[in-house]
């Protein structure tokens, strides 16, 4: 398992989007693509900032009441399966929260191009993150988390 935080992937992603952004300029976007991204009011793009802060706060609200570790880089610490509230609709909402605050920078930037960003870290965080950690939990919790596998979708 590579041990790079979540967080710090976002925050890369975002910072390649911005670089994309900054330097792409010399690029001319698709007619379509500008109408479009103009057309996204800043207060959506607010609110789905953030609807992304609020799901990672309660995500992470959910493993503090149940006493076990936060922490993305050992779940094998977890002591508890959290499958309660927000768990109920996503094995990761921590993964998706961060992925709605990506989603917003890069319509804030408006740069159609800098939305990849978004699948990159979709990508990464999958292959880096939930792949090995699923494996681990597997390990630790058994038949209870194949269960819940099976009745909660990995994202949505």
């Amino acid at each position: 398992m590579i041990r790079i935080p979540p967080p710090l992937q976002a925050l890369t992603c975002a910072a390649l989007a911005w670089g994309i952004h900054h330097s792409a300029a010399f690029l001319p976007q698709p007619t379509f693509a500008q109408q479009w991204l103009s057309a996204v009011p800043h207060w959506l793009i607010g609110l789905l900032a953030m609807l992304g802060l609020a799901i990672d706060l309660f995500a992470v609200w959910h493993f503090h009441r149940a006493a076990t570790t936060v922490n993305p880089l050992y779940p094998e610490r977890a002591s508890t399966l959290v499958t309660h509230g927000i768990y109920r609709y996503s094995r990761n909402p921590m993964y998706v929260g961060l992925t709605l605050l990506l989603l917003a920078w890069c319509l804030w930037l408006g740069n159609l191009i800098s939305l990849l960003t978004v699948a990159l870290f979709v990508w990464v965080v999958t292959r880096l993150q939930i792949v090995p950690e699923e494996q681990i939990l597997a390990q630790r919790f058994g038949d209870e988390f194949r269960r819940y596998q099976q009745q909660v979708r990995r994202w949505l």
